[in-house]
């Protein structure tokens, strides 16, 4: 009889933390950041990140085919902690942010990857040109309520791409071709009025 009790609860706990994480959510930018990483010289790894990220979500973990992602980076944001190689990176040898001022994603299809996991294919289109990636999520969270009465949840995303793919071409003897992208982002789904 416990053991059915005890099935009981935890059904209606995994239904309730669902049914929180279900609607529209919007990324919060205060708590979201764009990171990557990269090759130089074939001997080390330089990292920097993208400091504004706006978006939002539509999540029903009952059925993923309702999910949906729409991310936006302002490419002028990167920072690496330097500032030479920062303007250079935004230059017309690699992100051009005058002529492409942001970085987006537009997920098309999600589906399940193994417990807490996801895979998040969509369209991505950095410097002007759109391919398709996927990306592998952790997460998201089950949600919580902050101290504003706002439902909150968390996620991280990664993925690796090919810069010359999206014709981001810059001393290709200098940096490597592969970049490692991780997302790590916190959705806030404001309280009811």
């Amino acid at each position: 009889m416990s053991r059915i009790i005890f099935t009981f609860i935890a059904a209606i706990s995994l239904a309730t933390s669902a049914t929180a994480q279900a609607g529209n959510w919007k990324i919060d930018p205060m708590h979201t950041s764009a990171q990557f990483s990269v090759r130089h010289l074939a001997v080390s790894t330089v990292r920097g990140a993208f400091t504004k990220v706006s978006g939002s979500a539509t999540f029903d973990p009952a059925d993923l085919s309702k999910t949906v992602l729409d991310a936006t980076i302002e490419a002028a944001s990167v920072d690496t902690r330097v500032d030479m190689r920062d303007k250079d990176l935004r230059s017309p040898n690699f992100l051009d942010v005058e002529k492409f001022p942001t970085i987006t994603f537009h997920g098309k299809q999600t589906k399940a990857a193994g417990s807490g996991k996801l895979q998040i294919t969509g369209d991505l289109t950095i410097h002007g040109i759109t391919k398709e990636v996927v990306l592998d999520v952790d997460g998201p969270s089950a949600a919580i309520k902050d101290p504003w009465g706002n439902q909150r949840i968390g996620a991280s995303a990664s993925t690796k791409i090919k810069r010359q793919d999206f014709g981001v071409n810059g001393l290709p003897a200098v940096v490597g071709d592969e970049i490692t992208i991780t997302i790590d982002a916190e959705l806030i789904q404001p309280q009811a009025k």
